[in-house]
């Protein structure tokens, strides 16, 4: 176990969450809308996919069989499904004449944990990221380092965590947000239903059987 290695499992585990996707899209309106709270606790529900999907790529890092594309497949399908509804009810939202926010999730601990767990830029993400920042140390890696690695890993999901709740939770930001709200969810509606089309794109192949091998 050298020091680069477990520097390089943080700094993937911290972009993975930084990077720009459909998770973000979804606390920047949650948390500018509903509050810090509310964003920490779609945080602390995504935070399950997080480990879900590194701890799957560092396994395969390593070089432990994959549990199959079938899987992910599926999976990528179900999400696209799911984030064309949430798109399509972002396009169809109206201004609110009681000045509530436009889009109000009830539940955000759960919509994080849904979100986490199927997110399309999961798997082949975090497999690309920690590759890159793990490759120098690959001479190194075996099971034995998995349980330190995930650790450092945890830590950089909540360092990253952390950030975008204080970003999302500024006054500036929820300001900005509040006054363009109807625009900005109905361009977010637009973005997921291109990340639908993008997750059932790179799922239905797989499951027609027309991916080549």
């Amino acid at each position: 176990m050298t020091g680069s290695m477990l520097f390089g499992a943080f700094m993937a585990a911290l972009l993975y969450v930084l990077i720009p996707g459909p998770a973000f899209l979804a606390l920047l309106g949650i948390g500018a809308g509903q509050g810090r709270k509310a964003g920490a606790l779609f945080m602390g529900g995504h935070l399950a996919g997080d480990l879900v999907w590194s701890s799957l790529a560092l396994v395969a890092i390593v070089g432990a069989k994959t549990i199959g594309t079938m899987v992910f497949d599926v999976l990528g399908l179900f999400c696209g499904f799911y984030l064309a509804w949430i798109g399509w009810s972002a396009l169809r939202a109206k201004a609110r004449q009681d000045g509530a926010a436009v889009m109000t999730v009830e539940r955000p601990l759960r919509r994080g944990l849904i979100f986490g767990l199927t997110n399309p830029k999961g798997y082949p993400v975090a497999l690309a990221t920690f590759t890159a920042l793990l490759a120098s140390s690959s001479n190194a890696l075996d099971f034995d380092a998995l349980p330190a690695l995930l650790g450092v890993s945890f830590l950089g999901f909540l360092v990253a965590d952390v950030i975008l709740i204080a970003i999302i939770g500024a006054r500036m930001v929820r300001t900005f947000y509040r006054r363009h709200e109807l625009a900005i969810v109905r361009m977010s509606g637009l973005l997921f239903m291109g990340f639908a089309v993008q997750a059932v794109w790179h799922a239905a192949p797989g499951l027609l059987g027309w991916r080549k091998p």
